[in-house]
């Protein structure tokens, strides 16, 4: 669900079930921060977006900090969830590649902007945000060298240098291509970076 499908038409005071209702604060919680950005962000803006009065927020979310880090969460489960997604969707290498590519400059491109709370975060000098982040790098990292270690029999520390490599060409092309304005379409980006990712990962043999 977007921060829009998570906000709209919901007038102050209407009554939902707590897990709607918290689902619909993490959305408005989500346009304030990707918008303003953690330090310029007010719990006032976020209740006011999510048409609930600050005592129905904190009822939920006891201070800003915890709202960002729950949003911060979800959203970092996302991305783990889409390489991992990406990388059972086929057993063809290639595919895999360019499907885990893909899930990168899809995240990116998400209208909803969570993205810049796991990748562009003002708040990275929190340790709990720093782990976060560090933690989902090193998730989506993990996947990718099993499947490497699993395909070429490389020992597990050259397979996570080669994933580590993989998923950062993947973040910083994405957020390069989103930033540039998308001056080709998605589908071609993702398939011209799969392209060189796969010219080099192929050239480990596959172990037998």
């Amino acid at each position: 669900m977007t921060a829009t499908e998570q906000t709209e038409a919901r007038p102050r005071g209407t009554r939902l079930p707590r897990r709607a209702r918290r689902n619909q604060l993490l959305g408005a919680a989500q346009e304030v921060f990707v918008r303003a950005g953690y330090h310029a962000a007010a719990m006032d803006d976020i209740a006011e977006r999510a048409g609930v009065s600050k005592p129905v927020l904190y009822q939920h979310f006891p201070g800003k900090l915890d709202l960002y880090l729950a949003l911060l969460d979800q959203h970092c489960e996302a991305l783990n969830q889409a390489v991992r997604n990406a990388l059972e969707s086929t057993s063809d290498n290639k595919q895999r590649v360019a499907a885990t590519m893909d899930a990168y400059f899809a995240y990116v491109e998400d209208e909803g902007g969570a993205f810049r709370l796991v990748f562009e975060s003002d708040l990275t000098n929190e340790p709990a945000v720093r782990d976060r982040v560090d933690q989902v790098s090193l998730d989506c990292a993990e996947a990718v060298s099993e499947v490497i270690t699993e395909d070429t029999n490389l020992p597990p520390a050259q397979s996570m240098l080669l994933a580590v490599g993989l998923c950062g060409m993947a973040q910083i092309t994405a957020r390069y291509w989103l930033s540039s304005g998308q001056p080709i379409p998605r589908d071609a980006a993702s398939k011209l970076i799969s392209s060189l990712s796969w010219r080099g990962i192929a050239g480990f043999p596959l172990q037998g």
